[in-house]
């Protein structure tokens, strides 16, 4: 697999996972915590993830200007888990949330997140930016010995990156697990049970005192002994119950100063990208400096070009942690499993179906029958599609009405083969684009703005995520179908844009 790829790719990788187990954490937990926690809102909970998820690639751009300004790209890499390790410890602290603190308390967990985003924003496309650079240097040695070398090095970086992203997902697959079974194990050491129903209602109990059938039902079930104080059982609850999630956070710290051990362990093997070389003594005449900026602004109206289909991927994939989480929470039977786990699906299946998806274009290849890079995401986007056709489908068929409706009435629940089926279409798409994406990207950026143009790809992220508190908007006012029919349609009109592109895209960065 790694047969003539760079030999710090592994070390790039392994540094990253890190910050893929906090990642995945959060996309498994925030909405559903911030819920139980301070008894908000779901379309509340996921503005908020949506501003967090946004900040994290939305800060890319930051670090990728200060990695650039600064060209000290393996010191941003170091802070930027430093950062992120701190916004954690903050998260981890479990304070009972109260009407009497509330009004801090939820200011000071929005800063754990800012500080958060603002880490990942240093560390993330600058690690990204010395990957590309590392499929620099390799094409650049390549050219040396000749045409055939170069060509074979420059078909090695969109497998590469491929390797690059399975890599980092090795931590997501555990993460998922984590907070779970520290909550469970934390209930259970408190003579308590897991009821994913018990907090909301908790929360409706403190605010209006009333004593349902349904709460009453449920705490019964969550407790080893008779619950004859119902305040004081409802405070309880919540305490532990959030108790296990802090717990996890703890988990995350040290994911990342692991990261930031294997990083500084093996950083002398690392590029630095677009470091400056020493070139006065090259004069260039005004055509061929015309005809260089002629070739960046190609390269960057490409960029955008492809930056602005990315939006919208983003914006479909991204419901994982919001409207389809909650599906996996109101639609599924989950007696054994808790809703949260089901985002380690997306991991698993990234690392299964990677070498499959590699060999595939690898055998495409040796017949002469290669893909460009932006047919790849074209076709990625038509994955994505085929995803949202089958819960469209799936969801008309069986009659679903809105969440809200379904949680007054009650509806049959799926099983849980529906969530292998949508996340593994999910990951075939993410695997069309996300690593290729990046590989695009170290394609087309000039080499003085690697870290600003890997910046660049995760604000496309980022405007993405901001429009993600949509998907629960609809997924609790009408009929789920028409949610996932508005993520059908933004895939299918994004692929259709796309195809329309690959000609030009092809021509102008030789993809």
């Amino acid at each position: 697999m790694f047969k003539g790829h760079p030999k710090g790719l592994l070390a790039a990788a392994l540094s990253n996972m890190g910050e893929r187990f906090g990642y995945y954490i959060m996309n498994a937990v925030l909405v559903l915590f911030l819920c139980s926690k301070f008894g908000l809102g779901e379309e509340t909970s996921s503005l908020i993830y949506s501003f967090f998820y946004a900040g994290i690639y939305i800060l890319a751009l930051v670090g990728g200007l200060i990695a650039d300004r600064t060209q000290n790209y393996k010191g941003t890499i170091m802070a930027g888990l430093m950062v992120m390790a701190t916004g954690y410890v903050l998260l981890s602290i479990p304070i009972l949330a109260t009407s009497n603190n509330i009004s801090w308390l939820l200011p000071l967990t929005c800063l754990a997140l800012f500080i958060i985003a603002f880490g990942n924003g240093l560390f993330k496309g600058n690690l990204q930016a010395i990957v590309g650079q590392m499929y620099d240097n390799l094409e650049a040695e390549a050219a040396k010995e000749g045409e055939e070398a170069l060509k074979a090095a420059k078909d090695k970086r969109d497998s590469g990156f491929q390797i690059f992203y399975v890599f980092i997902n090795v931590g997501g697959v555990i993460a998922p697990f984590v907070a779970p079974l520290l909550r469970e194990w934390w209930l259970k050491a408190h003579n308590m049970f897991y009821e994913a129903q018990l907090p909301a209602l908790c929360h409706q109990y403190q605010e209006d005192g009333i004593v349902t059938e349904n709460l009453a039902a449920l705490a019964e079930k969550a407790s080893t002994e008779p619950v004859t104080d119902m305040a004081a059982f409802c405070g309880d609850y919540l305490q532990i119950f959030n108790e296990g999630i802090h717990y996890s956070f703890i988990a995350s710290v040290a994911a990342m100063l692991i990261s930031l051990t294997i990083f500084i362990a093996t950083r002398k093997s690392f590029p630095t990208p677009a470091k400056k070389e020493q070139v006065a003594s090259v004069e260039y005449t005004a055509e061929e400096r015309q005809a260089a900026a002629k070739e960046i602004k190609q390269r960057m109206y490409a960029l955008f070009a492809v930056l602005a289909i990315a939006i919208f991927f983003w914006f479909a994939f991204h419901q994982n942690g919001t409207s389809l989480s909650m599906f996996a929470r109101d639609f599924v039977k989950s007696d054994s499993v808790a809703p949260e786990v089901w985002q380690a699906l997306n991991p698993f299946y990234v690392i299964i179906l990677t070498p499959v998806v590699m060999w595939v274009f690898g055998a495409l290849g040796r017949r002469g029958k290669y893909i460009s890079t932006p047919r790849k995401i074209a076709i990625g986007m038509a994955i994505a599609g085929t995803a949202y056709v089958f819960l469209a489908i799936y969801s008309y068929i069986m009659g679903y009405p809105s969440a809200t409706e379904a949680r007054a009435e009650g509806v049959v629940l799926s099983g849980p083969w529906v969530l292998f089926v949508l996340y593994f279409f999910l990951t075939v798409a993410e695997l069309f684009i996300s690593p290729l994406g990046l590989s695009f990207v170290s394609k087309v950026a000039p080499k003085h703005m690697l870290g600003l143009c890997q910046g660049l790809w995760l604000g496309a992220t980022a405007v993405g995520n901001l429009l993600l508190w949509i998907g629960p908007l609809i997924y609790n006012a009408a009929p789920i179908w028409v949610c996932w029919t508005v993520f059908l349609s933004v895939c299918l009109v994004s692929m259709g844009i796309m195809l329309g592109m690959v000609k030009w895209l092809e021509r102008v960065t030789n993809a």
